[in-house]
């Protein structure tokens, strides 16, 4: 069976690449398309392995930069892909992607972690952050993104949710039901830490409006508690600039430094509405509380998964 994975761009290796490299795993023969593709960031993923194919918009100026900034040509870039040699083609949704045109009678199966958030349920608290020059073209973008987003949806033969909450949103939008599938934690990476917690608090991912990080710096500002933030993404400076010498912006780091630190934090600090949140569970795993706001796909299964990972580490002692 000849397989096609989509998925929207490969810039960082985040939750959504985590999803993909478990398809890989499932499908190691399968070919990736996608809109840009930064190969120095997955030296070590196996996703790498595979054969990557980039849209047109990987040619436009800058585009690893300023993917996002490309938003308009991306439908029509998906429908440059010709897909009509295989017999699978499966879409990793969170930007677009689903939008391609499979082979007719041939399944496509869209694994949404989310619908695009900017042009639907966040889309007024992004309008909120633009300047009214930004806001005047966004209007008339994301009308058409939406219009486009779901007509591209009749194009899947099957949703797959990564929560329930996700599940909503895809009923909501889309007017389609879908299959629940919780994305990989692998807590085999992440063991119990018996020292006691140090004194900072800890907040983990990638740094872009609706994960809340400018929040969580303002609070920590006024608290004088020690908070360490670890993540890339739009808001990094501006966190920078926006820190108090108790706030620490540290941007990208090693796997091993980032589980030595979650293992030795008083609390993850998680204050978005996150769709699922792996996160999260990484730090519980490691035997830390979490701060979280109580809404969105994570809250109720972070407890859950946790509560078996506690008594499974707890049977294998007996």
């Amino acid at each position: 069976m000849k397989v096609a994975i989509i998925h929207y761009w490969l810039v960082n290796l985040r939750g959504g690449e985590k999803v993909l490299e478990a398809l890989c795993e499932l499908y190691p023969e399968a070919d990736i398309y996608t809109h840009v593709y930064a190969p120095e960031n997955f030296k070590d993923s196996v996703i790498s392995k595979h054969s990557i194919r980039q849209s047109f918009i990987s040619k436009l100026p800058l585009a690893k930069r300023w993917y996002q900034n490309y938003l308009p040509l991306m439908p029509l870039a998906l429908e440059q892909f010709d897909l009509s040699d295989y017999d699978l083609v499966i879409s990793s949704e969170s930007g677009p992607a689903k939008g391609v045109i499979p082979a007719p009678g041939k399944p496509h199966i869209c694994y949404c972690h989310s619908p695009m958030r900017y042009a639907w349920d966040m889309y007024y608290d992004y309008k909120k952050r633009y300047g009214w020059l930004k806001r005047l073209l966004m209007i008339p973008l994301l009308h058409y993104i939406r219009r486009w987003d779901q007509v591209s949806s009749m194009s899947v033969s099957h949703f797959v949710a990564n929560s329930h909450f996700v599940a909503g949103r895809i009923k909501s939008f889309y007017h389609r039901e879908s299959t629940v599938i919780h994305p990989p934690v692998d807590f085999t990476e992440f063991s119990l830490s018996n020292s006691e917690s140090d004194d900072y608090y800890l907040m983990l991912g990638q740094l872009v409006p609706y994960k809340k990080a400018d929040m969580a710096v303002r609070a920590f500002n006024s608290s004088g508690k020690k908070l360490k933030i670890i993540g890339q993404g739009e808001q990094l400076e501006e966190l920078r600039q926006l820190a108090n010498d108790n706030v620490e912006v540290l941007g990208r780091l090693p796997f091993g430094e980032i589980k030595d630190l979650l293992a030795h934090c008083k609390a993850l600090i998680f204050p978005g509405v996150e769709d699922f949140g792996i996160v999260p569970l990484e730090a519980m795993a490691c035997g830390r509380p979490v701060i979280a706001y109580r809404k969105g796909g994570r809250w109720k299964q972070s407890r859950r998964a946790f509560l078996v990972y506690f008594l499974m580490s707890k049977l294998s002692k007996v």
